[in-house]
């Protein structure tokens, strides 16, 4: 998978472990441009411990001292904000402005700004962006640790390019009609035998829903095998516990 070309830049983060934390998170979703404006402890070995195997994202990570040398370069860049702005900015849901960022990112490389962890970013710092950035939160408490924003917005670039998990078939080639058939017949016998009957009026119900059930679970060859194991076992056992009783 391709990197995109762009940079998570950091304005003015105080504690080196939530740097760490931001370089695993960019990791994990396929990201390592880090940049960081006038970081308060850089580097420290808490952000290495914190890192837990992104230790060459913070070896690459640069170090200046102004948002502007941070995005120098850059074409779209975004900033992070739980708080209103002045009107004149223009919001994105975090979704669509990952889509953006990663359109705009092929022809030249983008930023998204994220600020110190007490005060967010200034208007100063804002003064470079081109959108603001939310996250959906709940309105009593919408404010995110820096390195839980970061990673919900690598997330949504890393979903963005298009990754999706790959669910597969099931283990096994899924039982045939005849297979499902003889799987219904043999539990229509079972309970039968084990006087387990259908309670509700009509009477006719239950091997209807039974079969519902287990189409639903699209079950495999073995699967199937296994249930009918497990019948013949009840079976078994009636038959030893019948013979017990009339000797």
């Amino acid at each position: 998978m391709d990197q995109p070309e762009i940079r998570i830049v950091l304005v003015e983060p105080s504690h080196p472990g939530n740097i760490g934390a931001v370089a695993r998170a960019m990791k994990n979703m396929g990201l390592e441009r880090l940049v960081l404006v006038s970081p308060r402890q850089f580097p420290h070995s808490e952000a290495l411990a914190r890192a837990s195997g992104a230790d060459d994202v913070l070896a690459s990570a640069r170090v200046v001292a102004t948002v502007g040398e941070a995005v120098a370069g850059c074409g779209l860049i975004a900033a992070t904000t739980s708080r209103t702005r002045d009107q004149y900015f223009r919001v994105a849901d975090v979704r669509d402005a990952a889509q953006r960022l990663l359109r705009e990112s092929r022809r030249s490389p983008a930023a998204v700004l994220f600020g110190a962890e007490r005060a967010g970013l200034t208007n100063e710092q804002l003064e470079a962006a081109h959108l603001l950035i939310q996250i959906p939160a709940s309105e009593t408490y919408p404010s995110l640790n820096l390195a839980m924003a970061v990673q919900i917005v690598c997330y949504e670039l890393f979903r963005a390019r298009g990754v999706r998990i790959e669910t597969g078939p099931a283990a096994g080639p899924l039982a045939d009609p005849v297979e499902m058939e003889r799987l219904y017949e043999h539990l229509s016998q079972v309970l039968e035998e084990i006087d387990f009957r259908d309670r509700t009026q009509g009477g006719t119900h239950l091997m209807a829903r039974l079969r519902r059930l287990f189409q639903r679970a699209a079950l495999d060859r073995n699967e199937v095998n296994i249930l009918r194991g497990i019948l013949t076992a009840v079976q078994s056992r009636r038959r030893r516990a019948g013979a017990a009783e009339r000797s």
